[in-house]
């Protein structure tokens, strides 16, 4: 038997019929999808130490199970003693199975971890794409506590295939999100 994410399964059993339900599709190809999910890190204190990037690079890597591709700073900018083409960040897109699992292990696993955590900002972008900041990467159970020397934080990008922010938000709240005002239906 082949191999599917949970949640990827979950889409098509549950999510699905429900969302068919909901907005009243006449065909599962109006269903708004999960396109892909983009992990961003900025990291400014690389200008002047380099070993950070690394660093950073190693644990994002192994947060996604997929290398993260440095980027580079675009032009000179004195005031923050930086040069252009200098790394200052990092990226990583995930799509198909891969981005099923990692959004799997946020929200059963990372997001709980959170202190005091009473779920998530529901405001999307206005273009059916949601962002979620996250403070401390250390909410993610494959990094190493006692290797980690700086706190970083991360924006991760759920991009969905709908241009409606309503029905992003009702395939993000089936697929488990923990929104802070979840209004179903």
């Amino acid at each position: 038997m082949e191999y599917v994410a949970n949640f990827k399964r979950k889409y098509k059993e549950e999510i699905v019929p429900a969302l068919m339900k909901e907005f009243g599709y006449k065909s599962v190809m109006q269903v708004p999808r999960l396109e892909k999910i983009v992990i961003n890190q900025g990291v400014g204190q690389a200008v002047s130490d380099r070993k950070i990037i690394e660093a950073a690079q190693a644990d994002l890597t192994l947060i996604a199970g997929q290398k993260a591709v440095q980027t580079f700073s675009r032009k000179d900018i004195s005031n923050f003693k930086l040069r252009k083409n200098v790394p200052i960040g990092l990226k990583v897109t995930l799509r198909r199975d891969r981005m099923y699992e990692f959004m799997e292990r946020l929200i059963n696993v990372s997001l709980p971890r959170i202190r005091d955590f009473k779920g998530i900002n529901d405001k999307l972008d206005g273009r059916g794409n949601y962002t979620l900041g996250i403070e401390e990467q250390i909410i993610f159970p494959e990094i190493d506590m006692d290797k980690i020397n700086r706190l970083l934080g991360m924006e991760i990008t759920f991009v969905t295939s709908t241009n409606n922010d309503e029905e992003a938000y009702a395939l993000l709240r089936e697929f488990g999100l923990p929104f802070k005002n979840a209004k179903k239906n």
